[in-house]
């Protein structure tokens, strides 16, 4: 009888102790569902932002673009003036002239964007890095244009400053390379290129 006894507690204690380990992994089992769920809310918030990345990076208009390629034209303009005016005075050629008034515009179109970046607080090798990307195929593609037109307009190469046909032919030129270059800046901002990574800086 003490035999069977103990052999009934035996037994009911193994019971016990595997059903034990069974609520020990259901415990288990919650915890790795609530993991599931964590990992499936993270994955969703990610896909959220992504989305809205995505939305933003896309969401370019034609007045943006202007603005972006105004910026760069000031620079330009500058640049260019500033070239034939000290290429003119100097008594320079038409070559060196135009090369001076090109290293020139690109100079002014980075200074001014990085200008606008440094007022946001980032430092001197970031701000030179985000200016170079935003602003060179932009500069570029405006100079080409600009020049080019100057380069095959009747007499405007060996025009003087003192003449209205230099400054007509560079109005015009100018011009001619603001609308050459808008599209090219709204390409590059909807791919999240150009300004609009100077954009980024702003906010």
């Amino acid at each position: 009888m003490q035999h069977d006894t103990h052999h009934g507690q035996h037994g009911r204690h193994g019971h016990d102790t595997d059903h034990a380990a069974h609520v020990d992994h259901s415990t288990h089992a919650d915890h790795s569902t609530h993991a599931d769920r964590s990992d499936h809310s993270d994955h969703a918030s990610h896909a959220d932002h992504t989305g809205h990345s995505t939305h933003s990076a896309g969401k370019v208009d034609w007045a943006m673009a202007a603005r972006a390629t105004l910026h760069c034209l000031t620079g330009c303009a500058i640049g260019e003036i500033l070239g034939m005016v000290i290429g003119t005075a100097l008594g320079w050629g038409n070559m060196a002239t135009m090369v001076l008034a090109i290293v020139l515009a690109f100079f002014f179109g980075y200074t001014l964007t990085l200008r606008s970046i440094l007022k946001a607080g980032v430092d001197l090798g970031t701000a030179l890095r985000v200016a170079f990307a935003a602003d060179t195929l932009s500069i570029a593609v405006m100079e080409l244009i600009d020049n080019g037109v100057i380069a095959l307009w009747p007499g405007a190469m060996d025009a003087t400053l003192a003449d209205t046909l230099f400054w007509g032919a560079l109005a015009i030129s100018l011009a001619v390379a603001f609308v050459a270059t808008t599209p090219v800046n709204k390409w590059m901002i909807g791919r999240g290129k150009g300004h609009a990574v100077v954009h980024q800086y702003h906010h």
